[in-house]
């Protein structure tokens, strides 16, 4: 696993961002782990949240873009914390652009916030989660009206490997099947286990034995790993 993964990991238990437990997801489903991006309040975690997303999406798409997308709302700070350390890592000017949930009618106007997209425009979109896709049906018909832009992909914080609306394979695959790009996660849920199974963060073992039982269990019901 690159050491940025492994400090990603460790980086959203210390942030109280990723918790193990049970919770309720708005699926209805019974989860022993959820993730609240949410919990990045602090100046120093959004600088940090920033460099983990460009070194992944560096890595994994190179820097052949000119926008940095994110949905409203949490799409938004990512967005923009995501172009301010593109330029601080690689050196590289980047755009960022988010919607409004309504469009503004006074003042500038529009659906969008941030640049303008342009024709022509290469667009990375980011996101914190996907569980449903909900939010790429939403922007995806705004942001391809604006202008005639190409989304080079999406990259989200983390890949949950459960499956989605389908029933049949993750949300990050739906959305890769629906629109046509690619669809990536910092990390997976298969590397989060591996990382933190029976290790001290911050002096305490996240997974002990016990959560990967009802971890395992989960997926042996919801798992959609591809």
């Amino acid at each position: 696993m690159e050491g940025y993964k492994r400090e990603f990991i460790e980086f959203m238990v210390e942030s109280d961002v990723l918790k193990f437990g049970e919770f309720t997801l708005k699926s209805g489903r019974r989860s022993p782990f959820f993730m609240n991006a949410g919990a990045y309040v602090t100046g120093d975690q959004l600088h940090r949240l920033g460099i983990y997303y460009a070194k992944a999406i560096e890595a994994s798409f190179g820097l052949d873009f000119d926008v940095v997308f994110g949905p409203a709302y949490k799409g938004i700070p990512l967005a923009v914390v995501t172009a301010m350390a593109i330029s601080e890592l690689y050196g590289k000017q980047v755009r960022y652009c988010s919607n409004r949930k309504e469009a503004k009618d006074h003042g500038e106007g529009g659906k969008l916030l941030g640049a303008e997209l342009r024709d022509g425009d290469r667009v990375m979109i980011v996101e914190d989660v996907t569980t449903s896709g909900r939010s790429i049906e939403e922007t995806f018909p705004i942001i391809t009206a604006a202008a005639d832009i190409e989304v080079v992909g999406l990259m989200v914080s983390l890949n949950r490997q459960e499956v989605g609306r389908g029933g049949k394979m993750c949300a990050l695959d739906e959305i890769r099947e629906d629109y046509g790009f690619p669809t990536l996660a910092i990390v997976t849920m298969d590397e989060v286990v591996s990382c933190l199974w029976n290790r001290e963060v911050d002096g305490r073992v996240v997974i002990d034995d016990a959560a990967k039982a009802k971890i395992d269990a989960y997926y042996e019901t919801y798992g959609a790993r591809s």
